[in-house]
């Protein structure tokens, strides 16, 4: 007996009948008639509204549409800022980047440089977290001086503008809490029995950084690493710049200091 053979072609015809109306529907843009304005309208009340996953591809698809006018440069601005926002800081900065790239004349141009900087300060937050942690390594401080240089940059090439005061500001913050890592970094180490080491980042933090209060616990640690590893004369000196640079310091007399908020809640 002969079996029939089955036919693919019918199911073909139907799988392409399928993909075609599949891709119909997906190609079907309910803003094609819509104008640049009320696509930024649209894009704006999505991400007032805290809607930025519907917000990004309109702001997408206006710098698409109003393509070389200033609408399109105030929507890559607003798409930079959802994906900040959503917190997907990777495409922020390489929008930010973009911008700053293609628009070097902007009249925002101070606002990309601040949202970039912003972006990389609030990713690098978690850099500072660490004290909380039993288990302290090495981290990556590349977000916090790239914010540091955004900030920077924005202070120098635009110091009347309105977001210049809050840059140096934050400046100030980063500088601080870069030295006030080390030095932490350089406590742990000194906690746990590894005195060279402890003594390198304090030196570290007193070779990087100028001015800022954790200079004094960094040469408090350098005095008790080297009494630990019986360098006296290391020790007297470290101690006699320690007594000579802080006057009124407390820490020879009452040992490390202890506070209720943690060192970073300073914003």
């Amino acid at each position: 007996m002969r079996r029939a053979k089955l036919s693919v072609v019918p199911c073909l015809a139907l799988a392409g009948l399928a993909l075609l109306q599949a891709c119909s529907s997906t190609t079907d843009d309910p803003t094609a008639s819509w104008s640049p304005n009320k696509i930024y309208a649209e894009a704006k009340s999505e991400l007032d509204g805290g809607s930025y996953d519907k917000a990004i591809p309109l702001f997408e698809k206006l710098e698409g549409r109003a393509a070389g006018t200033p609408l399109a440069q105030q929507a890559q601005l607003e798409r930079a800022y959802a994906y900040y926002k959503s917190n997907e800081q990777a495409q922020a900065i390489s929008t930010l980047d973009r911008f700053i790239r293609l628009h070097p004349a902007s009249p925002a141009l101070d606002y990309a440089l601040y949202l970039k900087g912003i972006v990389n300060f609030n990713d690098n937050l978690g850099l500072f977290s660490f004290i909380s942690r039993q288990d302290l390594s090495e981290r990556d401080q590349k977000a916090a001086k790239e914010s540091f240089e955004s900030f920077r940059e924005l202070a120098t090439r635009f110091p009347d503008s309105r977001y210049t005061q809050d840059a140096r500001l934050r400046m100030t913050y980063i500088v601080n809490s870069l030295a006030q890592y080390e030095v932490h970094v350089a406590r742990y180490y000194y906690s746990r029995g590894a005195y060279l080491a402890a003594i390198n980042r304090a030196q570290s933090a007193l070779a990087d950084y100028r001015d800022v209060p954790a200079l004094e616990e960094a040469l408090y640690i350098m005095v008790l690493s080297y009494d630990a590893l019986k360098m006296t004369q290391l020790r007297d000196d470290a101690k006699r710049v320690l007594e000579s640079s802080y006057p009124k310091s407390t820490y020879l007399s009452h040992g490390f200091k202890s506070s209720s908020d943690p060192w970073w809640k300073i914003w």
